[in-house]
């Protein structure tokens, strides 16, 4: 079936409290979607941020980021009151401060705690046990807590290498701080199953993202050191990362431990099957990012300085997904099949059945065809104007090349007063892709200011937000008008 929808971070949602959260604006956002004729909104990952603030490079792949926790929703259920929060006092200016949110929030979420031990609800036993990943991650919070904030590789011994005398003292000693960190994933998952029902309702599917790595530094690798390609030290042999292109000279150096996807294969995949198993319940549809890695994935030797050293080797391909699918069934799932794409992974992605994506602003090199060009698509694709990784329809054309910029208003017919960004999703919309996926900022027609993230870089990603009157009656009904012209409703 046609359809469309916006893709919009979580975190760049207004709000009077430093990040967008799962309470009121995000069931505003969710009530123009339903309006203007949307049936997806597309998020990026919502686990807790790691270093470089980013959702790709998380302490857990199972919990969710306290930040996104709603604080209006807790003085609403007793565990704060409005003086506290007002008095937090959080910077406006339409952009993220996680040193802040670090700083102010912790503080609110502890006061909140007092409250809460005094009077547990009863379903929070309930839902520790139905979370089998919980226990390993509060340990893990709170053991990082203790040790300053260390990776966990830099803690004692008999912790880093989960010795089970050790894991238990200072599971006793801890048994406060644990439940603590319990605590906020029943907050955040809570709010957050409240907020998808309520988008539900309302006939808009979330579709979430599902980086195909973990951090290092996080519960997932600590927990169960032995799924991953570690020395006898517990350190990384090879780390992620993507090889030179035209783009990035050196490549892309991403770190992330490898999977060891022999033992993995040996045991089920029954570490994957229960991250995919997660994600289905608290998501509609799946975006699997880096696809191609399951096809092949590339390997740079630990220490290295750059990627230029990498090699490709094998990944786990079909018979991967024929696992997932026999155990878990079908999948609505979305793969991330952008860069240098070959046979193998053209036909993994033929195999398996998944729509691919195409990015528009891929398109318009003048100087050849590009499988971007909507007369190239097929109907089994998803079509977007850009991803969180580019820039915006007008920041790119700001900095592409003029040439390429005039390919591409020749193509989309752009009108004089219409705006680059209106006729490019215009493009999208009219093409045969059965989903057409558009940034929030393309409908603002803004430039780069509003740009999530540029990759290789750290610093001042994730961190735009959007202003709370750019939701109007007006943008919903010009959008829903797209919608009918071209048969997405």
């Amino acid at each position: 079936m046609r359809s469309g929808g916006v893709l919009l971070p979580i975190f760049s949602l207004p709000s009077p409290y430093g990040v967008g959260t799962l309470g009121a604006e995000a069931r505003r956002f969710v009530d123009f979607l339903a309006q203007a004729g949307q049936r997806y909104w597309q998020i990026l990952p919502i686990c807790p941020t790691g270093y470089g603030d980013s959702p790709y490079s998380s302490f857990s792949t199972f919990a969710g980021n306290p930040y996104f926790i709603d604080l209006d929703l807790l003085c609403r259920a007793g565990y704060l009151t409005r003086r506290e929060v007002r008095e937090a006092g959080f910077t406006q200016d339409g952009q993220v401060h996680y040193d802040e949110l670090y700083e102010k929030r912790y503080p609110l979420f502890r006061k909140a705690y007092a409250r809460f031990l005094k009077n547990t609800p009863a379903d929070f036993g309930a839902f520790c046990a139905e979370n089998d990943w919980l226990e390993d991650y509060a340990l893990f919070a709170a053991l990082k807590d203790l040790n300053g904030g260390k990776a966990w590789q830099e803690w004692p011994e008999p912790l880093r290498r989960r010795r089970k005398g050790a894991l238990e003292k200072a599971g006793q000693a801890l048994s406060q701080e644990v439940t603590f960190w319990k605590f906020l994933q029943y907050l955040f998952y809570r709010q957050w199953g409240d907020l998808k029902d309520y988008a539900n309702q309302r006939g808009v599917s979330i579709i979430g993202d599902l980086p195909i790595y973990v951090a290092l530094d996080s519960a997932d690798v600590w927990a169960d050191p032995g799924q991953f390609q570690l020395d006898g030290d517990l350190r990384p042999t090879e780390v992620a990362g993507c090889p030179p292109d035209a783009f990035t000279a050196d490549g892309q150096l991403w770190g992330n431990p490898l999977y060891d996807w022999e033992k993995m294969k040996r045991g089920g995949y029954a570490w994957w099957l229960r991250r995919v198993a997660h994600q289905r319940e608290i998501y509609d549809v799946l975006r699997i990012d880096h696809f191609r890695g399951f096809e092949g994935y590339y390997a740079i030797p630990a220490g290295e300085d750059t990627a230029r050293n990498g090699r490709w080797r094998p990944g786990p391909g079909l018979d991967f997904f024929r696992t997932l699918e026999r155990r878990l069934g079908k999948s609505p799932i979305i793969a991330e099949d952008l860069g240098f794409l070959t046979d193998g992974v053209r036909q993994l992605l033929a195999d398996t059945g998944f729509p691919g994506m195409k990015v528009l602003e891929f398109a318009f090199d003048a100087r050849e065809d590009s499988d971007y060009l909507p007369h190239n698509y097929t109907r089994r694709c998803v079509v977007y104007t850009g991803t969180h990784d580019n820039s915006t329809v007008l920041g790119w054309a700001q900095s592409a090349a003029p040439e390429d910029v005039a390919f591409a208003a020749e193509y989309l017919a752009a009108g004089p007063r219409e705006g680059l960004n209106w006729a490019m999703m215009r493009g999208a919309w009219s093409s045969v892709a059965d989903l057409a996926i558009v940034q929030m900022q393309d409908l603002l027609g803004l430039g780069d200011e509003a740009r999530i993230n540029t990759p290789s870089t750290v610093g001042e990603n994730w961190r735009w937000r959007m202003d709370k009157k750019a939701l109007t009656p007006k943008l919903a009904r010009k959008l829903r008008r797209y919608m009918e012209l071209y048969r997405r409703l």
